[in-house]
């Protein structure tokens, strides 16, 4: 709890003057609110009455600058215009801090949003294919609005209640002794019913948090997902399991929300019967002329005044811990160590020449995925890589740009170690394109020159002429500057495709990665795009994922990888020559293409017919 506030009052670096100046306000407030029923004392006791003025020699002497008694008893409506002035003064620091808090609590939020934002872009590749984004969205947006709603009203109001108690008190007990202990009976209890309260709903609201933080994350993952429910009709079994977990966190809310309407209840009930003790006491005390009229008033006034803080701690415990549990799943992701990017690394000129030599790599421990992976491809090489599924191809690749570190061996650029060239020089000359292309909510135009903001049409262009998408964007309404939908779902799959490439293609990288990423386009789209590559005037060291084997044949060097170790390396003439799994894929898809030209063929002749 202590590193939690520890962290919390962390956030409020920079803003700590206006929340200075907040709780000096409410001081203020505090001081005029106080003052009122003073006032009225005087008026009902020395004014109205004939009691003698037990007020500070200084306000006698105003007193009598004004006229003495006899001219205010006459002039009634004076003692009003006085209660009214404090009462102005009481709003004006009200206002004051009511406004600084907000400024105060609305910059800190902005600049923990922009943080949690920073942190998350400077995450690791391997951090954000783990990490669950409907949770993220979570942490960012409802956790993040607990914190500011608490710095903002409750954070203030904890120094409310201190200069609250800490100036009732001492004027009740110079009023009156014992109307003041029975006034302060119930004190004790009421503090400690709110603590207890507290251990009780910070736990109940971090279970709440969590399952609304699993909420999200299913209604974020099916609407990212929704055209796949739809293709296979899965719609009422997402729709039950968006209910199971709607109704677990109506439950669990459910919980809190009992929580809370028992301590106000049984705090109300305790403070109303504090208030009818006071009111009893002092009415009995009052007629028989141990209190004044006066004091009674001010008593009865001045005990809300001490139960309000006291019962309002409650409220300042409960928000608290939500807050608490709010900071510390903030801080989940903000004491995530960032990416080391090795800014103190080499910063050579990069041409494309690459060495593997004995590299090894796992993401568990002790659980190899890459063995002892040796091989070497000159500048501007194509190397081809076939494997089956879960052989390592990604992963091998994804080492180039260092989305990973290799646990042992060595990785060369132009004879330069990876692991001395700083990441984010090495990633700005490395292009990939995913098997699962992402397109952002921009125009075509705008998608494309992400990988170059400075890129000219021309060359944006000749991008899209190689990936062979240029034709097909042409033909749009709004050629170019037609707007891609989220994720790019108003483009089919191969011209998602086909835009990531141009996308990468734009950046004129010396080192280019297709990681399958010619799957979703036909095979003379295939084609096309790698004789366009070849053609193009700018060659770069290739490297291209494929189990299309027409893909594959016109590498200068193909790798064949199983269980996470070459097993086969040469030219496509070389490998299809040679018993393994390089020819048994080749035979699959032979066999493949020619039954389907033989039906193709017999569908013509029944036509014919």
């Amino acid at each position: 709890m202590l590193k939690k506030l520890k962290i919390l009052w962390d956030f409020i670096e920079g803003n700590r003057a206006l929340y200075t100046g907040a709780i000096i306000a409410v001081g203020l407030a505090t001081f005029f609110s106080l003052a009122s029923p003073l006032v009225l004392r005087i008026m009902i006791d020395s004014i109205i009455g004939n009691k003698p003025m037990n007020i500070p020699v200084w306000l006698k002497t105003v007193i009598q600058s004004l006229g003495g008694r006899s001219v205010l008893s006459k002039n009634l409506w004076a003692g009003s215009l006085i209660i009214v002035w404090l009462s102005l003064c009481q709003v004006l620091f009200l206002f004051l801090k009511g406004k600084w808090s907000a400024i105060a609590s609305e910059s800190i939020a902005k600049n923990i949003r922009e943080k949690l934002y920073n942190h998350l872009q400077h995450q690791s590749y391997d951090y954000h294919v783990k990490a669950q984004t409907g949770d993220l969205i979570q942490r960012c947006t409802s956790d993040l609005n607990t914190v500011r709603r608490f710095l903002s009203v409750q954070f203030i109001e904890v120094g409310r209640a201190i200069f609250m108690v800490g100036a009732v008190l001492p004027i009740m007990f110079v009023l009156n002794i014992r109307m003041t202990l029975i006034s302060m009976i119930v004190i004790p209890i009421i503090f400690i019913f709110a603590v207890v309260f507290f251990v009780k709903v910070r736990n109940a609201f971090q279970i709440s948090d969590e399952a609304e933080g699993k909420l999200s994350m299913v209604l974020q993952e099916n609407l990212t997902g929704v055209r796949i429910v739809r293709a296979f009709a899965r719609e009422m079994y997402e729709i039950d399991k968006f209910d199971a977990i709607n109704v677990e966190f109506r439950d669990l809310t459910y919980r809190l929300i009992r929580l809370l309407a028992w301590y106000w209840s049984v705090s109300n009930f305790i403070c109303l019967t504090q208030i009818g003790t006071v009111m009893l006491f002092g009415v009995y005390w009052a007629s028989k002329g141990v209190i004044s009229l006066g004091t009674f008033f001010v008593f009865t006034n001045y005990i809300g005044m001490l139960l309000w803080p006291v019962r309002q701690m409650g409220r300042i415990l409960t928000d608290m811990g939500k807050t608490l549990v709010s900071v510390g799943r903030i801080d989940e992701i903000l004491s995530k160590p960032t990416e080391e990017t090795n800014d103190k690394g080499i910063k050579p000129e990069i041409f494309g020449e690459v060495e593997f030599k004995n590299v090894c790599f796992e993401y568990e421990k002790d659980k190899p995925l890459l063995k002892n992976i040796s091989f070497r491809a000159e500048k501007g090489q194509t190397i081809a890589i076939l494997g089956p599924t879960g052989s390592g191809k990604s992963s091998l690749v994804h080492l180039l740009p260092s989305l990973y570190d290799y646990k042992s061996g060595s990785i060369r650029i132009d004879g330069f170690e990876l692991k001395e060239i700083e990441k984010n020089w090495l990633r700005q000359h490395i292009g990939i394109v995913l098997q699962e292309p992402y397109l952002f909510s921009k125009s075509l135009k705008d998608n494309i020159k992400l990988a170059k903001k400075a890129a000219k049409e021309i060359e944006i262009f000749e991008a899209a002429r190689i990936a062979a998408v240029h034709d097909v964007i042409l033909k749009f309404s709004q050629g170019y500057e037609t707007p891609v939908g989220e994720r790019g779902i108003t483009l089919s799959g191969g011209q998602k495709q086909r835009v990531a490439i141009a996308r990468t293609l734009v950046g004129k990288y010396p080192i280019l990665i297709f990681d399958d990423s010619l799957s979703a386009v036909d095979t003379e789209t295939d084609a096309a795009i790698r004789k366009a590559l070849k053609e193009g005037n700018h060659k770069a060291t290739t490297f291209i994922i494929s189990h299309r084997i027409t893909t594959l044949s016109e590498a200068d060097r193909i790798l064949v990888l199983d269980n996470g170790e070459i097993i086969q390396s040469g030219k496509h003439n070389e490998l299809v020559e040679q018993e393994g799994l390089y020819r048994r894929f080749w035979t699959l898809q032979n066999a493949a293409e020619g039954q389907w030209k033989h039906n193709n063929t017999i569908g013509k002749m029944n036509r014919n017919e």
